[in-house]
């Protein structure tokens, strides 16, 4: 403790507001959280094509490649996840300060751990979009496997099967993927970016 006393942030002279108007929109984290297959990535990423398109800054933080290097030494017990949302949210609020638009999908399946999140990155920049998918639907586009594997005891604390998934109680966004396309979810997505993000 005696040598985090000696740790001091420094600032620099290109501050956030500079590379948000440098970019020409804020910058503000979604925070992708749903059940494995209920298509975060799928969305985080066209949203990212779009928003490129449009010569925005912008960069997704999806789950599995997070836990190949950052997250690598965690396993999924319910405080390795509590600290692999921790280490994702610190990294995110770097990338606001330099005026990047983050699309982060995480399960994330804890009300606790999400509202840790929101604390980290900030209430003015956190929205909390819910991917909203049945467990069976789910199961049923799992082409590797995982939910056939966690069925059987192979995968344990496997969220939807043998550990749990709180749903958000009021998210900024929520897509039903059972209900809306992919194209469909992704248009709103953008319409609340766009409407977020302006300057």
């Amino acid at each position: 403790m005696e040598e985090k006393k000696n740790i001091r942030r420094f600032n620099g002279a290109v501050d956030r507001g500079m590379w948000e108007r440098l970019g020409g929109h804020r910058a503000l984290a979604v925070w992708f959280t749903g059940l494995s297959g209920s298509g975060k990535s799928t969305i985080a990423h066209e949203v990212e094509k779009r928003l490129f398109d449009r010569g925005m800054r912008v960069k997704v933080f999806d789950g599995d490649n997070v836990r190949h290097g950052l997250c690598g030494d965690l396993s999924f017990s319910p405080e390795a996840r509590a600290e692999n949302t921790r280490r994702i949210a610190e990294m995110v609020k770097l990338f606001l300060e330099n005026g990047i638009i983050c699309l982060c999908a995480f399960i994330s399946p804890l009300r606790a751990d999400r509202e840790r999140v929101r604390g980290i990155i900030g209430p003015n920049d956190f929205h909390e979009a819910f991917v909203s998918c049945p467990v069976q639907e789910c199961e049923r586009r799992d082409t590797k496997g995982y939910y056939r594997l966690a069925r059987e005891g192979k995968i344990k604390n496997y969220t939807g099967i043998s550990a749990p998934y709180e749903p958000p109680v009021s998210p900024g966004l929520l897509l039903e993927t059972e209900k809306a396309s992919i194209d469909e979810c992704v248009e709103r997505v953008m319409a609340y970016v766009l409407k977020t993000s302006a300057l």
